[in-house]
């Protein structure tokens, strides 16, 4: 990487914008600490692959996964709603959190979104407009072209444009580095890792920053949906957003000197450190999971002919574990006189804690199963 040459700045006449070099071109390692970090991130992926073909109804648990990145993604952005709180229904949520929540939504959305057009499209500027229309579509950005890559100039951080902290390439070149972009995630016969191809990738995007709002939360999306796509990752079970979150200083700073200061081998480093730290975190929270699982089926064994019901309704809970009677008597069936014996019996469990504090339209939180996605 010492050959790295990240682009030039290009007068604009009352400013400069950062003109990034084409990444589509060969690639060589030199570094044996990137080596290192990428060995043992490598391993860690592997295994966390490996240990989530062996979750059973691993489709409930992604759900949570997914929830978890869309806060702490959004968050980055200054959106500040938590996982409690995303798990609400539209109208029970404050209205002056209710841009913050939709935004959440629409993550969320976005998300489940492109892993599922995987199946159809390729890793491709189309498939990543689609995701960026859903996720603005209907919030603070929905004015800022949704689905399209910008027409004007952009800029990062600063009132204006002439004390902005980062200035992206002007609009006229966003289109011509895209498709290099593109080019370079299918091209095969470069053998750069694929780890440090994708975080490459977002790095690229980030400095293109093609669209005028919600490039963070795309470019950190298309990590999870580059893995998929190249198969590294069966399932979408790697999010980076609250590494990102938690070293957020880090993570800007080594974007910028990977700009300023020619510096992208520090950038692998840590892109490298959050995956294998992540990847640690999420065989963790598997193992926490099936643990509780294995309790809570324990417990549940024990009710008799209330066990199947018992049994249903935590199955949704694992998918979305905030629940109301109403949510409880659709699952079950049960008379709402039988329903509020089963919540009794779910509290006295420890299973389910009641949030609102109200008398009616009471929510039901799985605290324990929330916790493990924060351990």
């Amino acid at each position: 990487m010492r050959n790295f040459k990240p682009g030039s700045l290009k007068s604009q006449g009352h400013y400069k914008s950062f003109e990034p070099a084409p990444i589509n071109r060969h690639w060589s390692i030199d570094n044996m600490e990137i080596a290192l970090l990428l060995s043992k991130a490598d391993r860690e992926l592997g295994r966390l692959d490996m240990y989530s073909e062996y979750i059973p109804n691993l489709d409930l648990f992604i759900s949570m996964h997914v929830v978890k990145e869309a806060t702490q993604s959004s968050k980055i952005e200054g959106t500040q709603t938590n996982l409690q709180e995303a798990l609400l229904d539209r109208e029970d949520v404050p209205l002056n959190k209710r841009d913050d929540w939709e935004e959440v939504q629409n993550y969320i959305e976005a998300m489940r979104h492109a892993i599922s057009r995987l199946n159809e499209l390729p890793f491709s500027s189309r498939l990543i407009k689609e995701t960026h229309k859903i996720l603005l579509q209907g919030v603070r950005g929905a004015h800022k072209t949704p689905g399209d890559y910008r027409k004007i100039q952009n800029w990062i951080g600063g009132a204006s444009i002439e004390d902005a902290v980062f200035v992206p390439p002007a609009h006229t070149s966003v289109e011509t580095l895209m498709a290099d972009l593109e080019k370079f995630v299918h091209n095969d016969s470069d053998l750069l890792p694929e780890l440090l191809k994708i975080a490459l990738i977002h790095y690229q995007f980030e400095t293109i920053h093609p669209f005028l709002d919600g490039n963070g939360r795309v470019g950190r999306l298309l990590i999870t949906l580059y893995l998929v796509s190249k198969k590294i990752l069966k399932q979408p079970v790697l999010y980076l957003s609250d590494f990102f979150e938690r070293n957020r200083s880090l993570y800007y700073d080594n974007l910028m000197s990977a700009r300023e200061k020619n510096d992208l081998t520090q950038w692998f480093k840590f892109f490298l450190v959050g995956v294998t730290e992540t990847a640690q975190k999420g065989i963790q929270t598997f193992d926490n999971i099936l643990q509780l699982k294995k309790q809570i089926e324990q417990d549940i064994s024990a009710l008799g002919n209330r066990a199947a019901n018992a049994q249903a309704v935590v199955n949704q809970l694992y998918k979305r574990p905030l629940i109301n009677a109403p949510m409880i008597a659709g699952i079950t069936g049960l008379t709402p006189k039988s329903v509020y014996k089963l919540i009794a019996t779910f509290e006295e469990l420890g299973i389910l804690r009641e949030v609102t504090g109200g008398k009616r339209k009471k929510l039901y939180l799985f605290q324990d199963y929330i916790n493990l996605f924060y351990a």
